[in-house]
C-alpha cells in the first residue's frame, strides 16, 4: 500500500502553517530581539539583584551567628565574673567576720587588763588608806594615851617621853 500525498496538500498545510514567509521571519527576528532586549533589561538586573540579596541576606546570617556566638562568650565570662566577684564576697566577708574576732578578743584583753588595773589601783588605794587609817588611829591612841598617862601620873615627864614609852607600848601590842 502505497500513499500517495497530495502536493497540494502540503503546499496548503505550509500556507496554512507559515502564511507569509517575510512576515514569519520579521516576527521570528522581533521575537529574537524581544528576548535579547528581555535579557539584558530585566533578567540581568534582576538576577544581580537577587544575588545581591542573597549575599546581603547571608552577610546578616552570618553576623547573626557571630553576634550570637559572641553573646554567648559574653554571657560565659559575666557568669564566670559573677561566681568570681561572689567569691571574693565570699572571702571578703569571712576576712572581715575573722578580723572582726580578732579585734573584739583585742578589746576583750584590753578591757580585761584595764580591769586588773583599776582593781590593783583600788587595791593599793584601800591599802594606802588602810595605812593612813591605822596612822592616824595611832596617833589618835598616842594622844588619847599621853593625855591620860599625865593625868594618871601626875609628874612632870616630858610629852617626848611620853610618847616614846606610849609608841613602845603600842608597838608590843601590835607586833
Amino acid at each position: 500500500m502505497i500513499i500517495l500525498i497530495d502536493v497540494s496538500f502540503i503546499e496548503d498545510l505550509y500556507s496554512k502553517l507559515i502564511p507569509n514567509l517575510p512576515s514569519f521571519l520579521v516576527q521570528l527576528l522581533a521575537l529574537i530581539v524581544l528576548i535579547v532586549l528581555a535579557i539584558f533589561l530585566a533578567y540581568k538586573p534582576l538576577k544581580k539583584m537577587l544575588k545581591k540579596r542573597q549575599d546581603y541576606i547571608e552577610e546578616n546570617i552570618l553576623e547573626s551567628e557571630n553576634a550570637k556566638a559572641q553573646s554567648i562568650e559574653n554571657l560565659r565570662k559575666s557568669e564566670q565574673a559573677l561566681r568570681d566577684v561572689k567569691k571574693e564576697a565570699s572571702e571578703i566577708i569571712s576576712n572581715a567576720k575573722n578580723q572582726a574576732t580578732i579585734e573584739s578578743e583585742k578589746i576583750k584583753e584590753q578591757s580585761a587588763s584595764e580591769l586588773r588595773k583599776m582593781k590593783l589601783d583600788a587595791e593599793k588605794e584601800i591599802e594606802q588608806k588602810k595605812l593612813e587609817a591605822k596612822e592616824s588611829v595611832r596617833r589618835e591612841i598616842i594622844d588619847v594615851a599621853l593625855l591620860a598617862s599625865s593625868e594618871l601620873l601626875s609628874r612632870n615627864i616630858s610629852s617626848s617621853d611620853n610618847k616614846k614609852i606610849v609608841e613602845d607600848f603600842i608597838e608590843e601590842i601590835n607586833g
